[in-house]
C-alpha cells in the first residue's frame, strides 16, 4: 500500500476574505493566526478575551498536490483524514467529497475518480463551531446544561453549545483551562493507494493468559473488492518465527479472518513497579495467489487485566487485578497537554508519561472532557507500565439523544475502541465524567438543579438519551469490539445501575470523587475520613512557580487579585480559596514570589495526606488518582506538573507517597501510630527506628524495633501514647522521624509534625550551606544546615532544572545530596543557585 501524506503547501483564510496565509497541517486556526503574526500570544496576560471572535467565523484551508499516472493505476485511491475539528466540508478539484461533524472520527473516501494527473486542489471549509452549535441548539428546541462551558466568556450568555458538538469539551473552557473553540485539520491527512486487498485492522484477542500458556486469536479485518485465494501468515517478530498460517478465499462477504494461535511460557506485561512491561511484536501477512503481499505489524503485551467488583466485608470491592495480582492503583487524572492539540509533540508525551512513571504511578485516567489521545500516548503507557482508565469523551453535561447524534457517537466509539484495543495498558473504559452524579436517578432528586429546567416529557427524553448512550451504545461497542474489556458507565458511581450514584458518603462501593476539600471547605484532615473503595478524583490547587508566571505577566500583575492573575485562574474563587486554606496552616506571606511557592507546599501537604490515607486503608481502598497530572496552558490549577513540564512540590510529594513501600505516621486520639504500606508481593523483615528530634538536632527519644512488613497490605508497625513518647518535649519544637531499614539500608524516611506549620517554632534564618561539584553522573549539590529547614525549594533563575529532590525538609546536621543535569558546569553556577523555605511570620 502506498501512502502519501498531504502536509505541504497549505494555506488558510477567513472565509469570504480570500486573503491567504501559510498554514501548517496538522494544525489549528489559532496557531496558524499566531505564526502569521495576525494575533498575539493567546496565553499572554488577558489576550484570551480579545480572541473570542475567531470561533464565530468560518475558515477555509487549501493545498495543491501532484498526482502521476502510476498512482491512478492502483485499484483504489482513498483520501484518509485522521481528524477534522469539527464541522468540515471537503472538496477535491471542486467536487464535495465529505461532510464531517465529529473531531474524534476517522474519515475515509475513495477519491480515485476525482483525481487528475498533474495538479490537484484539496480544500477544507470549516464552519464556525459556535454558529453551528447555536443552530443545533435551536433545532433541538431546548438548552442543555454544561457546567464548565464558559459561554459567558465567549459572548454567548447562557447558550452552552458544546454539548451539541462532538468536539473536545475543554475547548469551550473548564475550571482550569481557557476558552479557545478552535478549528482545523488536527490529525494527519493522506492518500492511500492499494490493489486487491487492504488490511484495515489486526486485533490480537487475548482469550486466556497465564504463565504457562497464552491462548490468542489474530482477528484480521480486510477490504477487498473481489474474491482472492490467499495465505494468511501470523509471525512473531520478537523472535523472528512463524506462529501460524492459513489458506482461504477472501471475498467482500468475508471481511474478517480469525486465526487462533498460542505462545508457550509467555512473558507477561506488568504495571510499573510489579515487573517488566514486556511487549510482543506480531506481523500479519496476506499473500495473494499472484504473489503480491500486504502486511501489518502490531505491538501488544500479554496480560489478564480485570476490574473486580465482588461483595466483601466492606460492601463491594473495586480494584484491578493484573495477572492474578491485586493492584493498588496509584496515579492521577490526565488532561490534554495543550489547549491547541497539534502543539503537543512526541517529546511532550514522553516527558509527561515518564514523569508519571518516575513518580511511581501505575495508572492514568484519561478524562472525558479532552480527547482520545494520540497513539504515542498509549505506546508510551505500554512501554512504561502505566495502566489507562479511558473515559469516553463526555463530561459534566447532558447530551441530545436524537438518532443522528446517537449514530455519530456509536461510530466514534467504534473508531477509537478499534484503534486502541491492542494496547495492554487499557484497563477500563468509562462512559463519562460525573454526569450520573449531576443528573441523579432517584426520582425527584436534583443535585445541581438541572431537572427543574425541564417539563416531565423533556426530563424523560434526557433520561432516555443518557441510558441509550451510556448503558446501551457504549457497552455494546465494548462487548462487540474487544476481548472482554471492562466498562463502567460513569465516574463516580457507587454501582453499575444508573440509580447507584456516588456522593461523599457512598464509601462502601464503586469509585468516588471527593471534593469536600476545596469546594466544600473541608479541612485537609477530612481526607482521612472520606475514603472510598477507589478514589478516582480529589485535589487541591496551587500556582505554578514564579519562573512560569513571569512568562505570562508583567511586574504590575504580580498580585494574586490582579486582573491577569485572575484570568489565569479559572476556578472563580480559586486564588482566594488557596489563601483561605493557607491561613489555616501557614503564616501567609506578603511577598508574591513566596506566596506562589507556599501555595505549592500547601497543595503538596494536602494531597500527601490524602494519598497516605487511601493507602493506609488498603485493601478496603484500592486506588488513588488525584486531580490532576498536567496543564494545558500556564495557569493556577490542581496540576502537579505545570504547562512547561516543571515539577511542582506536589509531584515530588506524590513520588514519595507512591513508593512501593512507605511509612505513614498517623495521630489517632492520644496515640501515635506508624503504618507500613507495601505493594510488594512478598513479606520482608526490617527494622523501624523512631526518633523524637528537636529542630536543633537533639535526639530526645529513640526507639528501635524489628518489624515484619507484610506483602500487599497496610499494617500498624508501632503504636504508642504520644505524651509518653515526647517525654515532656514541646510539640512546637520537635519532629517525629521514622526510618524503615531493610538489610541495614534505609528504605523509607517519614517526618511527622505535631502542630500546623504556623505554630512551629522554626528558626528564622537557618544557615543553609550549598556545595556544588561536577561528577560523571551530573552535577551534585550537597545541602546542609545546623537547624531544621522546612520545605526547602532549590531553583536557578531563568533555567529549567529538574532536581533529583526538591521542596524537602532538611534535617539539622544532615548533608543531603541533590543531583541535576545541565550543560553548565559547577563554576558557571557559583552563586546562582537560590532557595526558598517556610519562614516564621
Amino acid at each position: 500500500m502506498l501512502s502519501i501524506e498531504l502536509d505541504q503547501n497549505w494555506q488558510f483564510s477567513q472565509a469570504g476574505l480570500n486573503v491567504w496565509s501559510d498554514a501548517r497541517v496538522p494544525g489549528t486556526v489559532h496557531t496558524d493566526l499566531l505564526r502569521n503574526g495576525i494575533i498575539d500570544d493567546p496565553f499572554y496576560r488577558t489576550n484570551e478575551k480579545d480572541l473570542q471572535w475567531i470561533d464565530k467565523v468560518d475558515w477555509s484551508y487549501r493545498t495543491h498536490f501532484e498526482v502521476d499516472s502510476s498512482l491512478l493505476e492502483h485499484d483504489v485511491v482513498e483520501l484518509c483524514i485522521h481528524g477534522l475539528d469539527t464541522y468540515a466540508f471537503v472538496f477535491l478539484n471542486g467536487h464535495i467529497i465529505l461532510k464531517a461533524n465529529n473531531m474524534f472520527r476517522v474519515w475515509s473516501v475513495n477519491v480515485k475518480r476525482h483525481l487528475d494527473i498533474g495538479n490537484n486542489e484539496l480544500q477544507v471549509y470549516f464552519r464556525s463551531p459556535v454558529k453551528q452549535g447555536l443552530s443545533e441548539q435551536k433545532y433541538f428546541g431546548m438548552r442543555l446544561p454544561a457546567v464548565n462551558d464558559q459561554s459567558e466568556n465567549g459572548g454567548l450568555g447562557p447558550n452552552k453549545v458544546s454539548v451539541f458538538s462532538r468536539k473536545a469539551g475543554f475547548h469551550y473552557g473548564w475550571d482550569w483551562g481557557p476558552r479557545f473553540v478552535t478549528s482545523g485539520i488536527w490529525r494527519p491527512i493522506e492518500l492511500l493507494a492499494w490493489n486487491q486487498i487492504k488490511i484495515k485492522d489486526v486485533f490480537i484477542a487475548q482469550e486466556k493468559i497465564d504463565t504457562i500458556n497464552a491462548q490468542l486469536k489474530a482477528i484480521v479485518s480486510v477490504e477487498n473488492p473481489e474474491p482472492w485465494n490467499v495465505k494468511v501468515v501470523v509471525e512473531n517478530v520478537t523472535d523472528n518465527s512463524t506462529i501460524e498460517s492459513k489458506e482461504l478465499q477472501l471475498s467482500p462477504e468475508l471481511p474478517q479472518v480469525e486465526i487462533p494461535f498460542s505462545i508457550e511460557n509467555p512473558r507477561l506485561w506488568w504495571s510499573n513497579g510489579l515487573g517488566e512491561s514486556f511487549l510482543y511484536h506480531f506481523r500479519v501477512k496476506i499473500i495473494s495467489e499472484n504473489g503480491s503481499e500486504v502486511e501489518k505489524e502490531i505491538r501488544t503485551g500479554l496480560r489478564s487485566l480485570n476490574l473486580v467488583r465482588e461483595r466483601d466485608e466492606f460492601g463491594e470491592s473495586f480494584y484491578f487485578e493484573l495477572n492474578g495480582q491485586k493492584v493498588f492503583a496509584k496515579g492521577a487524572n490526565y488532561i490534554p497537554n495543550d489547549i491547541f492539540l497539534t502543539e503537543v509533540k512526541a517529546d511532550d508525551y514522553r516527558k509527561v508519561i515518564s514523569d508519571a512513571a518516575s513518580a511511581n504511578m501505575n495508572m492514568i485516567r484519561v478524562w472525558g472532557g479532552g480527547i482520545y489521545e494520540e497513539d504515542i500516548f498509549y505506546d508510551l503507557c505500554d512501554e512504561m507500565g502505566i495502566m489507562v482508565w479511558q473515559d469516553f469523551m463526555f463530561a459534566c453535561s447532558l447530551y441530545p439523544g436524537d438518532q443522528e447524534f446517537l449514530d455519530n457517537i456509536k461510530q466514534e466509539a467504534i473508531d477509537n475502541v478499534v484503534r486502541l484495543r491492542n494496547h495492554p495498558s487499557i484497563a477500563l473504559w468509562c462512559g463519562n465524567n460525573e454526569i450520573n452524579t449531576m443528573w441523579g436517578f432517584h426520582g425527584d432528586e436534583d443535585p445541581l438543579g438541572w431537572k427543574k429546567l425541564y417539563s416531565s416529557k423533556q426530563k424523560e427524553f434526557v433520561n432516555d438519551a443518557y441510558l441509550k448512550i451510556f448503558h446501551e451504545i457504549l457497552p455494546e461497542v465494548i462487548e462487540n469490539y474487544t476481548d472482554g474489556d471492562d466498562y463502567w458507565p460513569s465516574s463516580p458511581q457507587a454501582g453499575y445501575k444508573p440509580e447507584k450514584h456516588s456522593t461523599f458518603d457512598t464509601l462502601s462501593s464503586g469509585d468516588q470523587h471527593y471534593w469536600g476539600v476545596w469546594h466544600g471547605l473541608h479541612p485537609f484532615s477530612a481526607f482521612e475520613k472520606y475514603v472510598g473503595r477507589f478514589m478516582s478524583e480529589y485535589g487541591f490547587q496551587s500556582f505554578p512557580e514564579f519562573e512560569t508566571v513571569k512568562k505570562y505577566t508583567i511586574p504590575s500583575d504580580h498580585d494574586i487579585e490582579s486582573e491577569v492573575m485572575a484570568a489565569h485562574q479559572r476556578s472563580g474563587f480559586g486564588n482566594l480559596r488557596i489563601k483561605e486554606y493557607m491561613e489555616r496552616e501557614y503564616n501567609v506571606p506578603e511577598n508574591f514570589e513566596q506566596f506562589l511557592y507556599l501555595s505549592q507546599v500547601l497543595q503538596a501537604e494536602g494531597i500527601r495526606m490524602a494519598v497516605e490515607a487511601h493507602r493506609r486503608n488498603m485493601p478496603r481502598c484500592m486506588g488513588s488518582l488525584y486531580w490532576q497530572l498536567n496543564d494545558c496552558w500556564p495557569v493556577a490549577s490542581w496540576a502537579s506538573i505545570d504547562y512547561y513540564h516543571n515539577w511542582k512540590a506536589l509531584h515530588y510529594a506524590v513520588r514519595k507517597a507512591f513508593e512501593p513501600v512507605i511509612l505513614s505516621v498517623y495521630e489517632g486520639g492520644s496515640l501515635l501510630k506508624v503504618f507500613s504500606v507495601s505493594d510488594r508481593v512478598n513479606d520482608f523483615i526490617g527494622t523501624l527506628l523512631v526518633k523524637v528530634l528537636s529542630f536543633s538536632g537533639k535526639v530526645i527519644r529513640q526507639l528501635e524495633l524489628p518489624v515484619q512488613v507484610e506483602a500487599s497490605s497496610s499494617k500498624i508497625l508501632f503504636s504508642t501514647d504520644l505524651e509518653a513518647l515526647l517525654k515532656g518535649a514541646e510539640k512546637d519544637q520537635v519532629v517525629i522521624h521514622c526510618s524503615l531499614y531493610e538489610e541495614g539500608k534505609v528504605l523509607f524516611n517519614a517526618l511527622h509534625y505535631l502542630l500546623p506549620p504556623k505554630e512551629l517554632k522554626l528558626h528564622d534564618r537557618p544557615k543553609i550551606k550549598l556545595k556544588l561539584s561536577d561528577t560523571e553522573q551530573g552535577l551534585c549539590l550537597k545541602v546542609s544546615s545546623p537547624k531544621l529547614v522546612k520545605n526547602l525549594m532549590l531553583f536557578i533563575p531563568d533555567l529549567q532544572i529538574l532536581f533529583s529532590d526538591n521542596y524537602f525538609d532538611l534535617l539539622p546536621g544532615e548533608e543531603k545530596e541533590v543531583w541535576f543535569h545541565t550543560s553548565l558546569k559547577a563554576n558557571d553556577l557559583n552563586g546562582k543557585i537560590k532557595f526558598r523555605h517556610v519562614v516564621v511570620g
